[in-house]
């Protein structure tokens, strides 16, 4: 079992994304688990995003998204 989120984990950044046309996890399952991460750490460093169209798979735009996500959250690589 484990412990509440605490300390600096409370305010961690999270992306989620997923494809509004997903057949193996419905859409509606990834906003359910959004709202339950929100109520976990910092709601205001949570982001969603859905991709049109997007099955269980992934797309340009999304991993465009992630690398940007990436970019604003980790310190450059010398």
């Amino acid at each position: 079992s484990q412990g509440p989120i605490s300390g600096v984990n409370k305010d961690i950044a999270v992306l989620q994304c997923h494809g509004d046309c997903d057949p193996l996890v419905p859409v509606m399952f990834g906003s359910l688990t959004v709202e339950k991460l929100k109520t976990m750490i910092n709601p205001a460093n949570v982001t969603f995003k859905t991709y049109s169209g997007m099955m269980h798979s992934s797309s340009l735009e999304e991993m465009m998204d992630v690398k940007q996500f990436i970019d604003n959250h980790l310190p450059p690589v010398d």
